[in-house]
C-alpha cells in the first residue's frame, strides 16, 4: 500500500462517492491506488470484518477499481488480441479474469476482469493505479471504429460478499441465480445497475456496478435490508484474498513478474494467434521460469510480510510478496517468489527472516482456505 504523508498529497487523492457514508461509520482511511479508501471501521476492525465475510455477509466499497469501456465493430476481437485470456471461451453475459502484459517482456501491466456484453462491447475493470496506463495502451492500439473510454469515476462498485450475500440481494429484489463469473442487469428502486457474480474473497458474492450518482442510494438500501450486514475495509479484503492465494498487482504480479512466474498461466490463451507478450511468455514457458510464486504457511508463531527474505539453509531462495496473519487458520500465511532451482516440493520447510529472527514456514499450495465462490 503506497504511503501518502503530506496534507497536500492527501488532498490530491480521489474519493469514493460513498466517502461521507464511510466517515459516518468511523472509517479509518488509507491511500490506495491514488484513492482515499476505508481501511477498517470503528466497532469492527479486520478480524470482525474478515469473519463477517467468511460466516455471514460483508460489503466493501471498491469504487477505486478502474472502469474502461471498449465499443465499436470488432471490439471484443480487438480486446482478445491484446489481453491474455481467450474471450472466445465465454459468451455475452459472462466475465473473465485476464491480464494486460507488456508486449516486449511479458511482465504484467495489470490484471483485469473483462465483462463481455456483446461482440461490439466489452467493459473492463482494472486496478485503480493502472487504469490510465491500460486505457492508454488499448487506445494506442485500437483500430478505426473501436473506441476506448476511461470511465474510472463514472461508476461505483460495491462488493457484497459472504455465504449470506444471495440472501441479502434477494431481500432487495436483485438477481442472484446466475452462474459464477457472469452478470445481469437489474433495477433497485428505479436505479439501474449490473449485478456481477464476481469477487476477491473466495466466498459466494456479488459486485454491483452502479452510476456514481446513485451509489449512496444503493449503499443505503443494502444496509436497510439486513441488521447484521457489516461494512468492510481494504484491510479485511487483503486478508481474505491472501487466504485464497489471489494475487495483488504490484506485489504478486507486476511488470517485473510474468504470468508464468506468478502461476497465472491458466489465464493465458496459449494457442491464440495474438496477445501482448505472446512471444516472450511462450519462450519463458518453454524454458521454464527461474522463479515461481509459491504459498507458505507458518510453522512457528510468526507473521510474514512483503519484502522478507526466504531461506533454504544459508541460501536465500526467495522473497515474500504478500504475507499476513490468517484469521481463519490462526497462523501466518504468505505468497513468495521462490527459485525453481533447486526444486523445492510442497511440504518442504523453509525459513523467513522476520526482523533478524528466522521463522519456519512450510511450502503449501494455495488456496490456504477452501474457496466457496460457488
Amino acid at each position: 500500500m503506497t504511503e501518502v504523508t503530506s496534507d497536500a498529497a492527501e488532498t490530491r487523492l480521489r474519493r469514493s462517492p460513498l466517502h461521507e457514508r464511510h466517515t459516518a461509520l468511523g472509517a479509518k482511511f488509507a491511500p490506495f491506488g491514488g484513492w482515499q479508501m476505508p481501511l477498517e471501521y470503528a466497532g469492527g476492525g479486520v478480524l470482525k470484518e474478515h469473519t463477517a465475510v467468511r460466516e455471514g455477509v460483508g460489503v466493501f466499497d471498491v469504487s477505486h477499481l478502474g472502469k474502461i469501456r471498449v465499443t465499436g465493430p470488432g471490439a471484443a476481437d480487438f480486446v482478445n488480441a491484446c489481453l491474455t485470456n481467450d474471450l472466445g471461451r465465454i459468451t455475452p453475459g459472462q466475465a473473465q479474469y485476464t491480464l494486460c502484459c507488456d508486449d516486449a517482456t511479458g511482465g504484467v501491466v495489470d490484471d483485469i476482469i473483462a465483462y463481455l456484453h456483446a461482440d461490439d462491447h466489452v467493459f473492463l475493470v482494472p486496478n485503480a493505479a493502472n487504469t490510465a496506463e491500460v486505457a492508454r495502451r488499448l487506445r494506442a492500439a485500437a483500430p478505426g471504429g473501436v473506441t476506448v473510454i476511461d470511465e474510472h469515476e463514472a461508476y461505483a462498485v460495491l462488493a457484497v460478499q459472504g455465504p449470506r450475500s444471495a440472501e441479502l440481494l434477494d431481500a432487495l429484489g436483485l438477481p442472484t441465480g446466475h452462474d459464477y463469473m457472469s452478470f445481469s442487469t437489474a433495477t433497485l428502486d428505479g436505479v439501474e445497475l449490473t449485478v456481477c457474480r464476481t469477487g476477491y474473497t473466495g466466498e459466494l458474492g456479488y459486485e454491483l456496478v452502479v452510476a456514481s450518482g446513485h451509489a449512496v442510494a444503493v449503499w443505503d438500501a443494502i444496509f436497510a435490508a439486513a441488521d447484521d450486514v457489516r461494512a468492510c475495509g481494504l484491510a479485511a479484503r487483503d486478508t481474505l484474498r491472501t487466504e485464497m492465494g489471489y494475487p495483488l498487482h504490484g506485489q504478486d504480479l507486476s511488470p517485473e513478474i510474468t504470468p508464468v512466474q506468478g502461476r497465472s498461466g491458466w489465464a493465458v490463451g496459449w494457442d491464440k494467434a495474438a496477445f501482448w507478450g505472446r512471444d516472450a511468455l511462450r519462450a519463458e514457458k518453454a524454458a521454464g521460469p527461474a522463479r515461481t510464486l509459491r504459498g507458505l504457511t507458518a510453522v512457528d508463531r510468526a507473521i510474514p510480510r512483503p519484502g522478507m527474505a526466504v531461506y533454504a539453509g544459508d541460501r536465500q531462495v526467495g522473497t515474500i510478496t504478500s504475507g499476513t496473519f490468517s484469521p481463519t487458520l490462526k497462523q501466518g500465511v504468505a505468497l513468495a517468489l521462490v527459485d525453481t532451482d533447486p526444486k523445492l516440493p510442497d511440504g518442504d520447510e523453509l525459513e523467513v527472516d522476520i526482523r533478524g529472527r528466522r521463522a519456519r514456514m512450510r511450502l503449501t499450495r494455495p488456496p490456504f482456505v477452501k474457496p466457496s465462490v460457488r
